[in-house]
Order: structure tokens, then C-alpha cells, then sequence
């Protein structure tokens, strides 16, 4: 991360960060919308409510994070706080369906996107 001699971020090395945390959260939202459809096709505990409300959720506020921040509004920062926080609970759920190549991609991704997104949140 470059900085200047003074220790703060330069506004391009923000604007960098802003534009990988927006990639994070598309990709975030594609992934989780993927596994509803893989979930609902396995059924069973895949197809538990809770969990396909979590990953619909995850997908929702991944997909507002990243229009909040390519609007560059000034409320991103919440937005951000709180796809972390969904992220993180996304991907816990996905980590409890066992052995599931799909489930662990999706909480691999929803893990960096809630990384990003903390870090976004921290820097508003």
C-alpha cells in the first residue's frame, strides 16, 4: 500500500481499494446467487430457509455495497459495515453444509468480501 511520507493513504490508493472491494462484492453477489440454485437442487439442510435467506441476503447487500460505492456516496461506509457482518455470517453457514466444493467456494468468497468490505468500512 503506497503512502506518503506522512503515513495517510493518497486518494488513488483509496480509489484502488474502493474499486477491488466494488469487484469483491459483484463477485460476492453472482457466487451466492449461484449456490441458491445449487443449494435448492441438493435440498436436504442445503435447502433450509435460514440458509437460503442468508445467502439471498448476502447477495442483496453485496450487490447495494458495491452501487453504493460506485455512486460514491458518502453512506458506503455502513453499507460496507454491514455486508462485512453479513458476509461473515454467510459464510459460516456455507462452512456448516460439510463437504460441499460449491459451499466452500461460497464461504471463500463471502470471507473476502467481508475482509474488503471491513477494511472499506474503516477507511470511511
Amino acid at each position: 500500500m503506497m503512502t506518503h511520507a506522512t503515513g495517510q493513504h493518497t486518494g488513488h490508493d483509496m480509489a484502488r481499494e474502493m474499486q477491488q472491494c466494488i469487484q469483491e462484492c459483484l463477485t460476492c453477489h453472482s457466487t451466492c446467487l449461484q449456490a441458491v440454485s445449487h443449494c435448492l437442487q441438493m435440498g436436504g439442510k442445503h435447502a433450509d430457509p435460514r440458509h437460503i435467506t442468508l445467502l439471498l441476503d448476502c447477495a442483496e447487500i453485496c450487490q447495494t455495497s458495491a452501487n453504493f460505492m460506485l455512486r460514491g456516496s458518502a453512506l458506503h461506509g455502513r453499507t460496507c459495515g454491514v455486508c462485512a457482518e453479513v458476509c461473515e455470517r454467510c459464510a459460516q453457514s456455507c462452512e456448516q453444509m460439510g463437504d460441499d466444493a460449491t459451499m466452500r467456494a461460497c464461504a471463500d468468497e463471502c470471507r473476502r468480501c467481508a475482509e474488503s468490505c471491513r477494511h472499506m468500512a474503516s477507511m470511511a
